[in-house]
């Protein structure tokens, strides 16, 4: 079972939306994929936000969003990133 739920990553990744925006967040498919982003960052060579020692990269990335250590961006925050 993973720990923890989808649902829970969901409210924690969307916890800092302001009410009347959308979520950065809809769907379980949005959080793994960012979580198998941000593994494959690690297993890159990137360090973790996080003690991992003796976990797998998915397990750290999935830790790092749920504590709020890695950020999900939306499309639109995304764009504006890139052209600053």
């Amino acid at each position: 079972m993973l720990h923890p739920s989808y649902s829970d990553l969901i409210n924690v990744v969307n916890s800092e939306v302001e009410p009347g925006e959308a979520p950065v967040v809809q769907s379980r498919y949005s959080i793994v994929i960012a979580a198998a982003k941000r593994a494959r960052q690690i297993i890159g060579g990137s360090e973790p936000e996080v003690l991992g020692v003796g976990k797998k990269p998915l397990s750290v990335a999935v830790e790092e969003l749920y504590e709020g250590k890695v950020k999900i961006l939306s499309e639109a925050d995304a764009t504006e990133e890139d052209d600053n």
